[in-house]
């Protein structure tokens, strides 16, 4: 996912482009800096100077996008998350009937963290260390989930959706923290086995 956040640094000196142009790479390079060093150090360790570096943008520029490193964080968080939940909409969708749509979506969720370990340790296991805001965001994507699989289930007013929904993250949390986020698309047949079909 940080490959649709970077656009690469723009060459200094008198380029002609549009200053919204340049702010906007400017903005997407500090996102895709805040996601590297996340991933690479964890919410606590990074610091503005650790993003900046990755971004290759000055301390000054950083400051006209963020207050913060907190609000950089959720802003980088927000972007890829965006980009993780409508390519997950989009396999959930894509699929007709009711059997077999929140495993679809599921896979997609899980290939794209896969795709991107610093983006899936930053919003699997350091959303936990980023803040209230940082957690009501993740609560609301896992909200998002419950929604997808309730139909699934046929009881949406029971609980088993939310409850298993938690236990799928609790699954992704433990690989993603212990690195093998590679792994997480393998288990997609385990966390939700596929529907019978007829014979």
């Amino acid at each position: 996912m940080v490959e649709s956040i970077a656009e690469g640094k723009l060459r200094g000196g008198r380029h002609g482009l549009p200053r919204g142009v340049v702010r906007d790479n400017q903005r997407r390079r500090i996102l895709a800096g805040v996601v590297h060093a996340v991933g690479e150090l964890g919410y606590a360790r990074m610091t503005v100077e650790s993003v900046i570096a990755r971004a290759e943008v000055s301390r000054r520029t950083f400051y006209e996008h963020f207050r913060n490193k907190e609000e950089a964080f959720l802003a980088a968080y927000d972007h890829v998350m965006e980009g993780m939940m409508r390519r997950t909409t989009e396999a959930y969708v894509s699929v007709e009937g009711s059997p077999g749509r929140f495993g679809a979506g599921l896979r997609a969720f899980l290939e794209a963290l896969a795709a991107d370990p610093h983006a899936a340790r930053m919003c699997i296991v350091e959303v936990k260390a980023a803040g209230r805001d940082a957690m009501a965001r993740r609560d609301a994507v896992l909200r998002t989930f419950t929604g997808l699989l309730a139909p699934e289930m046929g009881e949406p007013d029971d609980r088993m959706p939310e409850l298993t929904v938690n236990g799928l993250y609790g699954v992704v949390h433990a690989r993603v923290e212990a690195g093998r986020a590679a792994d997480l698309p393998a288990l997609v047949p385990a966390l939700v086995p596929e529907p019978d079909r007829p014979s």
